[in-house]
């Protein structure tokens, strides 16, 4: 993690009870203090919530024992609750909740000797972004002494126009550069490492193109079901909830060409020109699918429609595969297959660069040796790292062929990885936009893909524990390749 420090700030959490807050936010706040990188007397968290029974005290006892859970020190936790914890009720999101929000800030910032730098962390589900947003511009809380930045989590919108009307709202009080869209994804050291990767490795980047690559395949598998999301998802499927986003900003990121420079707004530019040269996907090059009930691990699994809160004839994906076609001089004419699913056979995201074969292989002659592709494995979780698969001759006789990698391990190398969390929110207090998703981004990325929600594409079963439906295994073999599969 870099070593800069944040200045003097505020951090007000909408949603400040909720599982994200209690799970994710506060632990990498609490843990962002432990290693220095916020200032010892000028960082104040305001959990914010509609709950009126709770106070500042109580609010501490809840993060306290969500943080001893994680095994922090509880003398550690104990003094950071009670040096930087405070919290403020908001009602019903009236405008005098905000007003009382706005003079309650005044009050610490004034009893603090802060200077007036303001983070709102909206850690709330996207039917609460418009009021909390238009409640703070009301307020005249998109403004201060210091700089001012709201931090809104995916997703941004359902479709392009809800995405469109999201953005004019924000933008209606909201400068672009105070605007911090957080991708979880995005903050993965081993999703960052992908930039180092191929811009800091020559050997890798005078391969990266059409003459040396055959197929890219990108997977982001889960192991689990919906859990308790069944409300939220029914409103989604996985085309909205991880292609849309998670996948498309890995797409972005393999097919780039190299930025100017290492910073936000060039980085978000070649991104968006990915987006922009992505070609109309057809409709015999997408396959939806929904789980029914298998088996994960030898344990019986429910299918998707006898999950509580599904409806019984939900037609929900919750599984996308597809081909993408990037039209670029660089990328034309490869194809980059996608898919995500949930109660796949294990939790995975992967990208596989399959290069091309020898367009003469001298092994012909031996009969016995295969005609393999090298291939390049990045995994970006669980087990970080990257293989790349070569041949070699195995020791003795007869004359044989191996494919063997050569691995390397996040793991082996530099121990656990920081949370992703810890990452970008050091990057909203410091105000680098790098990690961060643009508003055009988003648009373009939902003008790919809100054709495909406005089809009404057919659903496929599959049952739990499978790699999908056959019917995308068959997508791939129209074009003379096959799914990756761990």
């Amino acid at each position: 993690m870099r070593e800069n420090r944040a200045e003097p700030h505020i951090l007000v959490i909408f949603g400040g009870t909720g599982d994200l807050s209690r799970r994710k936010l506060l632990p990498a706040i609490s843990n962002l203090s432990r290693q220095g990188l916020l200032p010892d007397e000028g960082s104040i968290v305001l959990g914010v919530a509609r709950d009126s029974e709770h106070n500042d005290e109580s609010f501490r006892a809840l993060v306290h024992e969500a943080l001893l859970s994680k095994g922090f020190p509880a003398e550690d936790v104990g003094r950071w609750c009670e040096g930087c914890l405070r919290y403020q009720t908001i009602g019903r999101h009236g405008a005098e909740d905000f007003l009382a929000l706005a003079s309650r800030i005044d009050a610490i910032e004034g009893e603090h000797n802060l200077p007036g730098n303001r983070v709102f962390y909206l850690a709330l589900p996207p039917g609460a972004f418009p009021g909390t947003i238009t409640g703070l511009g009301e307020a005249g809380l998109n403004s201060s002494p210091g700089w001012t930045r709201v931090v809104i989590e995916k997703p941004f919108g359902h479709d392009l126009a809800s995405a469109q009307e999201l953005h004019r709202l924000i933008h209606a009080y909201f400068d672009e550069s105070q605007v911090y869209r957080l991708d979880h994804y995005l903050g993965k050291e081993t999703v960052q490492n992908l930039l180092v990767f191929r811009f800091s490795n020559p050997i890798f980047e005078s391969i990266w193109n059409r003459d040396r690559v055959q197929s890219i395949q990108i997977t982001v598998a889960e192991d689990l079901g919906v859990e308790q999301r069944a409300g939220y998802y029914e409103q989604s499927g996985a085309l909205r909830d991880i292609v849309q986003n998670h996948l498309i900003q890995l797409v972005t990121l393999i097919a780039m060409e190299v930025p100017s420079a290492f910073t936000a707004d060039a980085v978000r530019y070649e991104k968006t020109k990915v987006l922009r040269s992505i070609a109309p996907v057809l409709r015999h090059d997408v396959v939806f699918g929904q789980y029914a009930r298998g088996v994960i691990e030898g344990s019986e699994a429910a299918g998707y429609l006898e999950e509580p809160g599904v409806a019984p004839d939900s037609r929900t994906e919750t599984f996308v595969a597809m081909k993408l076609e990037v039209d670029t001089w660089r990328w034309q004419g490869v194809p980059f297959y996608i898919r995500t699913g949930k109660r796949l056979p294990q939790k995975l995201t992967q990208v596989a660069v399959t290069f091309r074969r020898p367009p003469v292989y001298m092994f012909d002659s031996l009969g016995f040796c295969p005609i393999t592709s090298n291939v390049l494995l990045l995994t970006l979780q669980p087990d970080e790292g990257f293989s790349l698969f070569f041949d070699v001759k195995t020791p003795g006789e007869p004359f044989n062929v191996e494919t063997v990698p050569l691995h390397f391990s996040y793991e082996d190398a530099f121990g656990s990885l920081p949370d992703a969390y810890e990452t970008l929110l050091l990057d909203v207090l410091t105000g680098d936009q790098t990690l961060f998703v643009h508003a055009d981004e988003v648009e373009t990325s939902w003008k790919i893909f809100t054709p495909l929600i406005e089809k009404g594409l057919e659903v496929y079963p599959y049952e739990a524990g499978a790699w999908g439906p056959p019917e995308a295994d068959q997508l791939l073999y129209q074009y003379g390749h096959m799914w990756r599969n761990a």
